[in-house]
């Protein structure tokens, strides 16, 4: 298959005299200050913008095309941080509602509830900014209107740790979660949105995560338009989103964040994108240091301003706003030539268009420049939305997200939990498992949401069956113990909840000035810190999490936490922290410690305690960290013999259910974990961690009926489960209402209808090298091209109840099929139970070169009460029944098709009604 050639970097030299007379114009030169508010009235932003950039200086220009934004005080322009996450919930407050991971919201299949939880996000998203513009805390991740979402990658290997942040392998699902984010975060006005989405990563990025700043993809044009663009395609030109994050890796030879096919050719040409690009953090630092393939910082920033990036996230602004003079290699690249002065000015227009859009620039003339200056105008955070975070409605969202998103995989009768007929005691459930009580596993990746005091799943399962006999029993030592220490854990010396903190700041430099955060960073651990604290304050517990936390050292420092640890329960526990540059001493002895340096995705580092309930243990935390921030600590109550512990508790019980599977923190962006199974970030196994496996054999051997309970962002080989195990239940990791909402559905409260946004393969062996981006080569990827046998499909999911569908009728909608089709059908509930079906169109292609085995191309998520029927209507467009010719060429092909609705893919073991229709004359669509 053809691939596409990389394009050269376009350099334009300019001669001495042409850069003196363009430095010293009105678009670059200075001119006399004015405020940015001048232009104001009914005036179209973009020509504001235009009007504004005009007056700003070479060096000025280049520290706004960091994300680290300065204030400009002589134009009025406030500073501005363009680094913001809310992939499911925002994370600048750690209160904030935290809804399910992305993946699972995928396998809720219900496209309006993420558009429902796009808008929340929103609402939140604008208090949380006002709070931290009010406070003057502006730089802050989580203090800008812009968000750094959705994740529309295609989730095309379970070994990636990032897939959790997606909507699965398939493009359309992928699509239509993504313009439903997309449409509710920012509202329906473009002209005045409530906030901006970015999707991410654009383009052709899904893993392997230790390689991603200097790895090359290469990829045929027929699976960039088929598997890889289509859902960025739908999120802008539908959705209309207002970015684009470009990615690390490079693509055919050219670095992602200088990819003229990509940014040039397909996002500005084909889609018509008029919003702004954003680096992913560091992206256009790849560009010459990762990639090489710029010769020096200059000309790599001039690559990617020239191919269409915006604006740089560079890591350094977040430690300094002066990002370590990080924008001097705009202004050298301007002044050297590299860089044509109309690309910086094209790139700052689109930038402050979109702060225009958004009405942050619109306060007082006066007041402007001034970092706290109240919001007006579409900016203005009104006292309502102000107390928008965390409401009840939003909680209550979550909650409805977290039960949808739950997927019954196999139920021999055990499930719903109920007393056997005749049983003289109430039901007895062992609860098992070493996430059965975890918190921390709850609210996955890219959110601040505190987790400590969450209900887990066995709290969901009290609440939900309160007239049941449950016992929790501990599991051993596990990779995914670690949730933070609860506030009712923790008393400071006069026995106040919490812990004291000392904050001591790192003494002025005596070093040279850094020019790279990674230089900033071994420059720090040599520094000395005050020998008293500048800040001294009771903290409510220490989570450890850089998402979302106020620094009350800015420029690092050591942090002393201590207090005492008072547990509720007596036990075996591990206790540790979370974080580098930490020394944990408890009970007066040194416990552990770690040691300097960046510990991004690291796990923590334990000792194991003994512990007796209500004792009072005194303890220090002693952290020297870059952003001072404390570290975080946390525990997990484990058995010293986990096999004698089950077997105990499993004695007199009628069921056993265990909670198992990996979290966030093994699987995860760039993460420094190296175990077994697991490799910086990504994984090497489907497999469930070797001491869960030994559990679930020996839960087995008890002969008691067994529910596994399944925790991940990505498909687990489900295989020995599906073999012995009596109910098996994928839960994700489902946010702050998981806990109940696993146990609602275990007790039948909720009827789950969950379906699979992924393959579940058998292992690895099933599965193309992982740096293979092909999608149907000789192993086919997802399920459109894999030929194999999954231990569960893509769209599987099982019911309380069944449903029954009518006969499938196709009638164009124009003269030619080709023009589109109106597919109908209807479905019923035949069982005894109200619950809701996902009724899923499937379509089989023409026997043409190009075309999947078989394409999702429609879905509804429908409540039925026992023998209700609904009528099912779905809508194909031409691009609908569409498909890759293999030189990369979108069309209708002409030929026999069959389109197939039902609860899952055809053949899948579920129900499912199809129909053939033909296509006689083939159409070709726009790229």
């Amino acid at each position: 298959m053809p691939h596409l050639p990389p394009r050269p970097v376009r350099r334009v030299r300019l001669a001495a005299a042409a850069l003196a007379v363009c430095l010293a114009s009105p678009v670059l030169g200075q001119v006399a200050p004015a405020a940015a508010s001048s232009d104001r009235g009914g005036a179209d932003p973009a020509r504001r913008a235009a009007a504004l950039v005009a007056r700003m200086t070479p060096e000025e220009k280049a520290g706004q095309l960091l994300n680290t934004a300065p204030a400009i005080p002589r134009l009025g322009v406030p500073a501005y941080q363009w680094w913001n996450e809310a992939l499911h919930g925002v994370v600048g407050d750690p209160q904030a509602t935290n809804y399910p991971e992305p993946i699972g919201l995928a396998a809720a299949f219900d496209a309006p509830l993420v558009g429902r939880i796009g808008a929340a996000i929103a609402d939140e998203l604008r208090a949380v900014r006002g709070r931290k513009v009010a406070a003057g805390r502006v730089h802050e991740i989580g203090a800008g209107l812009d968000v750094w979402a959705p994740n529309i990658n295609i989730f095309r290997d379970p070994r990636w740790g990032r897939g959790q942040e997606t909507y699965g392998e398939d493009p359309f699902l992928t699509a239509r979660m993504g313009v439903a984010y997309v449409t509710g975060l920012q509202g329906p006005h473009a002209d005045a949105p409530r906030a901006i989405a970015t999707p991410k990563h654009f383009a052709v990025h899904s893993g392997p995560e230790p390689t991603r700043h200097r790895a090359n993809v290469e990829v045929s044009l027929h699976d960039l338009r088929d598997t890889y663009l289509p859902a960025f395609r739908a999120a802008i030109v539908e959705g209309k989103a207002g970015s684009v994050m470009c990615a690390y890796n490079a693509i055919n030879g050219q670095p992602a964040c200088a990819n003229n096919f990509l940014l040039r050719q397909t996002l500005r040409g084909a889609w018509g994108f008029a919003g702004y690009v954003v680096s992913d953090c560091d992206a256009v630092v790849d560009i010459y240091q990762g990639h090489k393939y710029a010769a020096d910082a200059a000309k790599g920033v001039a690559a990617a301003v020239h191919a269409g990036v915006d604006n740089e996230c560079n890591v350094a602004g977040l430690f300094d706003s002066a990002s370590f003079g990080e924008s001097h290699r705009y202004v050298d690249a301007l002044r050297g030539g590299d860089l044509p002065a109309a690309d910086v000015d094209r790139a700052l227009t689109r930038l402050f268009a979109v702060r225009l859009r958004l009405g942050e620039l619109d306060r007082g003339d006066a007041s402007a420049a001034s970092p706290s200056a109240p919001l007006s105008g579409a900016g203005a955070v009104a006292p309502s939305v102000a107390r928008s975070v965390a409401t009840p409605e939003h909680h209550a969202l979550a909650a409805r997200a977290a039960e949808e998103s739950v997927v019954l995989l196999k139920n021999d009768g055990v499930l719903p939990l109920a007393p056997r007929a005749g049983a003289s005691h109430r039901l007895r459930v062992a609860v098992i498992g070493p996430l059965a009580d975890a918190r921390q596993v709850l609210r996955g990746n890219y959110t601040s949401r505190e987790t400590s005091e969450l209900p887990s799943v066995f709290d969901g399962l009290r609440q939900a069956m309160p007239n049941a006999e449950l016992t929790l029993v501990p599991a051993g030592a596990s990779a995914t113990d670690g949730d933070p220490v609860p506030t009712s854990a923790l008393q400071t010396e006069d026995g106040t909840p919490g812990v004291t903190v000392r904050y001591y700041p790192v003494l002025p430099a005596t070093l040279p000035t850094p020019h790279s955060i990674g230089e900033a960073m071994q420059q720090f651990f040599q520094r000395s810190v005050a020998d008293t604290p500048s800040v001294t304050r009771v903290e409510p517990r220490l989570s450890g999490d850089a998402f979302g936390a106020q620094a009350v050292l800015p420029q690092g420092g050591r942090a002393v936490a201590s207090g005492y640890l008072v547990p509720n329960a007596s036990g075996t526990y591990r206790l540790g922290v979370a974080g580098a540059a930490t020394t944990l001493t408890f009970d007066g002895k040194a416990l552990v410690s770690t040691p300097p340096g960046l510990s991004f995705g690291g796990l923590p580092t334990f000792g194991t305690v003994r512990l007796e309930a209500s004792r009072r243990y005194a303890f220090t935390v002693a952290s020297l960290a870059p952003g001072g921030q404390p570290a975080g600590l946390v525990w997990q109550r484990v058995s010293p013999d986990p096999a004698a512990a089950l077997a105990a508790a499993a004695k007199d019980a009628d069921v056993v259910v265990a909670v198992v599977g990996i979290t966030s923190s093994l699987e995860g962006e760039e993460g420094s974990q190296n175990l077994e199974g697991f490799k910086g970030g990504d994984r090497t196994t489907l497999d469930l961690p070797a001491d869960q496996r030994r559990l679930l054999e020996t839960a087995e051997a008890l002969a008691k009926p067994l529910v596994v309970v399944n925790m991940s962002g990505s498909a687990i080989n489900l295989d020995w489960a599906k073999q012995h195990a009596n109910a098996v239940v994928q839960a994700w990791y489902p946010g702050e209402a998981g806990g109940p909402a696993v146990g609602r559905v275990l007790s039948g409260a909720v009827n789950p209808a969950g379906r699979l946004p992924v393959t579940f393969y058998r292992d690895v062996s099933q599965l193309p090298a992982f740096e293979d981006y092909a999608m149907n080569g000789v192993k086919g990827r997802t399920y459109r091209y894999f030929a194999g046998t999954p231990v569960y499909p893509f769209g599987f999911g099982l019911s309380y109840t069944t449903f029954a569908y009518g006969p499938v009728r196709v009638t164009p909608v124009g003269r030619s099929t080709s023009d589109g089709l109106v597919v109908r059908t209807d479905v019923r509930n035949t069982g005894a139970r109200a619950g809701d079906e996902v009724a899923q169109l499937y379509l089989t292609f023409p026997d043409v070169p190009g075309v999947p085995r078989i394409a999702l191309r429609g879905f509804e998520r429908v409540h039925l009460a026992p023998g209700e029927r609904r009528a099912l209507v779905f809508r194909l467009t031409p691009r609908d029944l569409s498909s890759v010719s293999p030189d990369g060429n979108v069309r209708v092909a002409g030929g026999r098709y069959r389109v197939s609705v039902g609860g899952g893919q055809p053949g899948a073991g579920v129900t499912s009604v199809s129909a053939p229709f033909a296509v006689t004359t083939a159409a070709t669509l726009p790229n």
